[in-house]
């Protein structure tokens, strides 16, 4: 395949030499929530800026200890987090390759064994979200389980993660070595939580109405952005993706405020996934016109790469970008097991499978040791 998708662009300050991205995907190995050798070999491995992703966005990272909401994923809060993420940032670099971390509070998706003194996960409004999260019990096993009843935010604790986010931001480019960041807005983690109905049902600044609801996505945004610059922020938003019991009454005019928001602040990227996240394109009962907030971002000025996520496959993602719909295409599970796929796309294959039962927790199997073409 001879494509526009393996021709270099810039992405805010990041010159990137493809169009392929690979997308934020949780694995569940940073023990104590520190990145490991084995993690920075793993995204070495898929940074080659011929064979690999243009652009790798990490897994979720947790900004702090609040943020947490599955067992050994990493966080950006701890000085021994910050040197595990530099080794990986380090080996990513080597390999030719540019990677931004994913900025994550999951809010209500999580347990309180996993939460600071086995305290409540917290959300915009006392509701419990019907998913699970996974866990490690005492033999080393891990497992998923139902996440907790959370509690109401106060008020008053709102700036605290707003300037949580901004301090992620800066340990991520400034000491961390990261080429940005990404702000999960998405997949009905708390960000998502406080913008959509299902979830919010706050009578203060932060409910009710759309501005209101978008009010935390977009204080945060602007923190990062005046953190660490806005040509190096990019942020990620699922608009009707059931993902974590999230739903929105109304989405499409929610949306289009948001994205009318944010086009003013210079952002490197908006990342959208279509659909149901890891599920069908189309979500029955929740229509959305995706080329209509597009256009709102673009009407009101954003020029940021627009990146698109969910259900690609190759000739897909070469139609996407070829027509200018998108800019940037995201490739979650394929990069798991072909750390070689732009290779494999230009070449039209051969592809291979991926192995289900190794993708949370473990070792290098199903992590690091699937083959590449020349291997």
């Amino acid at each position: 395949m001879t494509a526009k998708l393996f021709t270099p662009t810039r992405v805010g300050a990041i010159e990137v030499a493809n169009r392929l991205v690979m997308a934020p995907l949780t694995r569940n190995r940073a023990p104590d929530a520190v990145p490991t050798p084995l993690m920075a070999q793993y995204y070495a491995q898929r940074a080659d800026p011929v064979t690999g992703a243009g652009l790798i966005v990490s897994e979720a990272t947790a900004i702090s200890p609040q943020g947490q909401g599955y067992a050994d994923v990493p966080g950006l809060y701890g000085t021994e987090q910050l040197d595990g993420w530099k080794q990986v940032t380090k080996a990513v670099h080597a390999a030719g390759g540019k990677m931004v971390c994913q900025l994550w509070h999951v809010g209500r998706v999580s347990h309180h064994l996993l939460q600071p003194d086995n305290g409540d996960p917290v959300a915009p409004s006392a509701i419990r979200a019907n998913t699970k999260t996974y866990l490690i019990d005492g033999e080393g096993q891990g497992g998923f389980a139902l996440t907790s009843q959370p509690r109401a935010l106060h008020r008053h604790e709102i700036p605290q993660i707003v300037h949580d986010y901004a301090a992620a931001a800066r340990n991520a480019v400034k000491s961390a070595g990261f080429d940005g960041v990404e702000i999960h807005g998405a997949n009905g983690y708390l960000l998502d939580q406080f913008l959509k109905t299902g979830a919010n049902q706050r009578t203060d600044d932060y409910g009710g109405s759309i501005e209101n609801r978008s009010r935390l996505m977009l204080e945060v945004t602007r923190a990062v952005v005046d953190a660490v610059g806005h040509d190096r922020v990019g942020i990620r938003l699922s608009p009707v993706t059931p993902a974590n019991d999230i739903v929105d009454a109304d989405p499409q005019p929610l949306f289009d405020h948001l994205l009318r928001q944010l086009a003013t602040l210079g952002l490197a990227y908006v990342h959208v996934i279509e659909g149901a996240t890891g599920g069908p394109r189309e979500v029955e009962g929740r229509p959305f016109d995706y080329a209509r907030a597009k256009r709102a971002y673009r009407d009101a000025g954003g020029r940021g790469a627009w990146m698109v996520n969910n259900g690609y496959d190759p000739l897909m993602a070469e139609d996407a970008v070829a027509s200018g719909r998108a800019d940037l295409v995201a490739f979650g599970k394929a990069f798991i097991s072909m750390p070689d796929l732009t290779e494999r796309m230009r070449r039209g294959g051969p592809y291979q499978g991926l192995d289900r039962d190794t993708l949370y927790g473990g070792g290098a199997q199903g992590y690091t040791s699937y083959p590449g073409l020349l291997d």
